[in-house]
């Protein structure tokens, strides 16, 4: 199994960021999330779990990216492509690399952008980029959706690892049965996925989430409690499991033995959902459009539910730009990969949702994981 990308693959997103910007006029982008110096750069590290380190990437609008980071990330930042690699020692209470960096924007050019929009944060203390702004010769503005827009379309080598980490989630649901059924606690059952999604091949699981109650569910971010399943429970697990950098995010609802009538038809319903937003999936169509398809059959074009979306991105993030909502009229490209989440009320207070991956074509959209049946798999009493 290929791990990481070839330099040109890199080489490619810099210079489509490069030809932005020169429609724009700017000098560079200042980069300083995780994902967005990954996304340049293939530099993948769980020390970005440590907050105690500014690490910065700079775009220039010719020529390779810049990387300004602590002097502990050096030896990783030369395995990859990246030969110009500022360091400074850090933490420094008294400059944390703001002198490295502004001296490096200074050199490139006065116009200086950073992402700004939904979605996107700035990682870096606020009072050194105050500092940082007050130190070079205009104030850093927004890049105007460069960096989003560039995310927004995958390319195939970033579909293949979406699917391969799909796949991986595939083969860790279909042994669920394995490790739940009446009398387990859903704590231990939480435990015992992660388990299985790390044998089926994921590098890590920075997201699992779910519910187990009979009739539905009130709300699917809880953590997991000690309460075992029981007759009549439905067992919902959503995992956004990662592999080499990139997450899959769907989920399964499985009966704890026999569930009511209405819990089936409510899930019956939530996968003629999906599957109508699969066929309306393809370039041309809107993210509001297969919010709009699904809500239909869910709702009877109620207009959505507190969850507040359908679905959205997915990529380097658990979750990306767009959102299925109604007012997101951001066009499906070729390219983009989403996820279609519906959810429905069973009873006040009570519901059910489902979730799949899915990739656009030129011809229409493609599965990445293993579509649900309309019958939901069955768990031991």
């Amino acid at each position: 199994m290929t791990k990481g990308f070839p330099a040109q693959e890199f080489k490619t997103r810099v210079a489509k960021a490069q030809a932005y910007m020169a429609q724009q006029g700017l000098d560079a982008i200042l980069l300083t999330t995780e994902p967005d110096v990954r996304y340049f750069t293939g530099y993948l590290t769980r020390f970005w779990e440590s907050p105690c380190r500014p690490w910065f990437l700079v775009i220039p609008s010719t020529g390779n990216p810049i990387a300004v980071i602590p002097s502990i990330g050096a030896v990783l930042m030369a395995r990859t492509w990246i030969t110009d690699i500022r360091t400074w020692r850090a933490p420094d209470l008294d400059d944390d690399g703001v002198s490295l960096l502004a001296d490096t924007l200074r050199n490139i050019g006065p116009r200086i952008v950073t992402p700004s929009g939904l979605q996107s944060y700035l990682r870096m203390p606020l009072t050194d980029f105050t500092r940082l702004n007050a130190a070079l010769p205009q104030p850093i503005g927004a890049d105007g959706g460069i960096v989003q827009a560039l995310r927004l379309v995958k390319s195939d080598a970033e579909i293949k690892k979406i699917r391969t980490a799909c796949q991986i989630a595939n083969r860790a649901f279909a042994r669920v049965p394995e490790i739940a059924q009446a009398g387990v606690p859903l704590e231990r059952v939480y435990r015992d996925f992660q388990r299985l999604c790390l044998d089926e091949g994921a590098d890590w699981v920075p997201y699992l989430a779910g519910a187990a109650a009979p009739g539905g569910y009130g709300d699917v971010i809880s953590p997991a409690d000690d309460r075992p399943l029981a007759a009549g429970d439905v067992l919902m697990l959503d995992t956004g499991l990662v592999h080499d950098g990139y997450f899959c995010d769907f989920d399964r609802n499985f009966a704890v033995g026999d569930v009511s009538a209405e819990v089936d038809a409510a899930h019956g319903a939530l996968i003629e959902a999906t599957h109508a937003a699969f066929f309306a999936a393809r370039p041309g169509a809107s993210a509001a459009d297969l919010f709009h398809v699904m809500d239909k059959i869910v709702t009877g074009g109620a207009g959505g539910s507190d969850a507040g979306r359908y679905g959205h991105g997915l990529g380097m993030n658990l979750t990306e730009w767009p959102s299925l909502i109604p007012t997101d009229a951001t066009a499906l490209t070729s390219g983009m990969v989403l996820t279609l989440e519906p959810s429905i009320e069973i009873a006040p207070g009570m519901a059910l949702v489902h979730e799949e991956n899915i990739v656009i074509r030129d011809t229409g959209a493609e599965w990445l994981s293993q579509p649900y049946g309309h019958v939901m798999t069955r768990l031991c009493t």
